[in-house]
């Protein structure tokens, strides 16, 4: 029996979502997991990461495993390429959604929660920011030299790349808008095709769907003060699974 954890607002755990979907594996089930995690949580799960796929009471984190994963036990439909050559350049595509839009995006988002919340400004929070703001242009723009122009990432059929690429551009899409900062997807023709037609594949337009529902939790959470709580509790239900003695 097989479960993917899950929460509606990551773009991780969309990445896995939308190849389930994709793949048409309707026998795993996906949760939408509590925001306020256990320390059981934790403690099962060392590395503490949303996606989880539970496989008869054992746990695989990390989004770009669980795909891998997956894709040795159902090969079919293949999201990946007939050659290594194909794999690699998917494989490209996808860690670039990985490291240098998400990883980027990530740490944008902390230091302009940063930015807001504190006065005075922190010193070098606002050169950090535009460092940071200056390598996600970048990264956009490396991307629009490589993305197809066909309506998908490569290959001219869905992939692990799409998988990867749809959720990290709506994140980093939404979040640079929610910041006041400039779009750079606008400005790069090719990845505002590809993100434009994407959209219309079934399973990415129902992950992108279940963003914008998330996201609209997200509003809630924050308008009512919850948010900070739930990011307290998980704070200290980790600590505790790190202080306890291990087995």
């Amino acid at each position: 029996m097989m479960k993917l954890y899950s929460w509606d607002l990551s773009p991780y755990s969309a990445r896995v979502r939308m190849q389930i979907y994709a793949k048409g594996l309707t026998h795993i089930a996906t949760e939408q997991t509590p925001f306020i995690l256990t320390r059981k949580f934790y403690e099962d799960r060392p590395l503490s990461r949303i996606p989880s796929l539970e496989i008869d009471g054992d746990a695989i984190s990390e989004s770009a495993v669980i795909a891998e994963y997956l894709e040795e036990i159902y090969p079919e439909p293949s999201l990946l390429g007939s050659t290594p050559r194909e794999n690699a350049h998917i494989r490209t595509l996808a860690r670039i959604g990985d490291v240098y839009l998400m990883n980027t995006a990530f740490t944008l988002a902390s230091q302009t929660r940063t930015l807001a919340a504190q006065t005075p400004v922190p010193t070098g929070i606002e050169s950090i920011v535009a460092l940071l703001s200056g390598q996600l242009v970048s990264s956009i723009r490396t991307l629009d030299r490589m993305i197809g122009r066909d309506g998908f990432a490569c290959l001219g059929r869905l992939t692990l790349a799409d998988c990867a690429l749809v959720p990290a551009l709506s994140y980093v899409q939404h979040m640079l808008l929610n910041r006041g900062l400039a779009d750079p997807i606008g400005a790069s023709a090719n990845v505002a095709a590809y993100q434009a037609a994407i959209e219309g594949q079934e399973p990415a337009a129902r992950v992108l769907a279940e963003f914008h529902r998330g996201r609209e939790e997200r509003r809630e959470q924050i308008s009512t003060g919850e948010l900070e709580k739930m990011r307290a509790a998980n704070q200290a239900a980790r600590e505790a699974a790190e202080r306890a003695p291990s087995a």
